[in-house]
């Protein structure tokens, strides 16, 4: 199993004190996420059905013409390796392991490719996967140039496959409308943005073909009926999802500032994160933790990634502990 961030328990098992006093900044999710109401008692009762609304409000929040929701974009991750037979693989590095290691297990080629060399990896590559924006480093990639490589790549039977996590902050860069086109393979999540990583709801955005292959890889009932209430709710929630666009890009902005004025400027980030490279990183995240401040440590190469705080309190805290460590 490989490490992720948000593991809280596991650092209050080191560090000490109880889960209810840590700052908890590892995941990158948004700390002010959606309110789900009150779920129906019948989704909790019945067995799921895809007539409940959610396909169509999540084609719409989109902008695509097909998708499959399934139980977080990992259940995808995990399973588009076995649709292909052995390929040569190129995954994005820095970037989130879960998509290297799952074509590895499923017995492909695989190399990591930084993103400075990503495009003189497509005439080697049968699959290229990227993470957009990049986590952690946020890398950003023009529109125009991704379905370019991607004609590259369907043009020989490959498939480029877009992580798209992050950017619901910054719908236009998304590939989600070009989804129809056989080889584009688009995953986002209702976790980040929304808040609702708790729920284990995503979607896969591709061709029809594709999209019924997965699904008989998955089975029936892939996202339970209460999953899929509370993600209907929340894409359909326009006025809730505006204001919280707003409300993340000035909190990322002042995330920013606030690490760039204690001697750690970030080297990439999104809304939702910033990350940090730094020679002491893993001395940084320790001075952090025994103050009950929890990072997301990466050791290639040797950076923190932090999180949004959840309020003023937080804020406070992490100010106060960075000046600390930098005097």
């Amino acid at each position: 199993m490989l490490e992720h961030g948000g593991r809280l328990r596991q650092a209050v098992a080191r560090y000490g004190g109880v889960a209810a006093d840590w700052l908890d900044l590892s995941t990158g999710l948004n700390p002010h996420g959606y309110p789900v109401a009150a779920l129906p008692p019948a989704s909790w009762a019945r067995l799921p059905e895809p007539d409940d609304g959610l396909e169509d409000v999540a084609r719409d929040y989109y902008g695509c013409d097909a998708l499959l929701p399934v139980a977080g974009s990992q259940s995808a991750i995990q399973m588009l390796p076995w649709l292909r037979s052995r390929s040569r693989v190129s995954v994005m590095e820095p970037g989130y392991r879960e998509h290297f290691e799952s074509w590895r297990r499923a017995g492909h080629e695989v190399e990591g490719v930084s993103v400075a060399e990503l495009r003189r990896r497509l005439p080697d590559s049968d699959v290229l996967v990227l993470i957009h924006p990049g986590n952690p480093d946020g890398s950003r990639f023009g529109r125009d140039e991704l379905l370019d490589w991607h004609g590259v790549l369907a043009g020989r039977g490959g498939w480029l496959v877009v992580d798209e996590a992050f950017i619901d902050t910054e719908p236009g860069l998304s590939l989600a409308a070009a989804t129809g086109r056989p080889g584009l393979i688009v995953l986002r999540s209702v976790g980040k943005f929304f808040g609702l990583a708790g729920i284990r709801v995503g979607f896969v955005l591709s061709d029809l073909s594709l999209l019924e292959a997965l699904k008989e890889r998955l089975g029936p009932w892939a996202v339970s009926g209460p999953g899929r209430e509370a993600a209907r709710m929340a894409l359909a929630d326009l006025d809730w999802q505006r204001q919280t666009r707003e409300r993340l890009v000035v909190e990322g902005g002042r995330l920013r500032r606030l690490l760039t004025e204690n001697g750690l400027a970030p080297a990439g980030g999104c809304s939702l994160f910033q990350w940090v490279r730094h020679a002491d990183a893993a001395a940084i995240h320790e001075q952090l933790a025994v103050r009950a401040i929890l990072t997301r440590l990466f050791d290639r190469p040797a950076s923190l990634r932090f999180g949004l705080p959840p309020d003023e309190t937080g804020w406070c805290r992490l100010q106060n502990a960075l000046r600390n460590i930098a005097g």
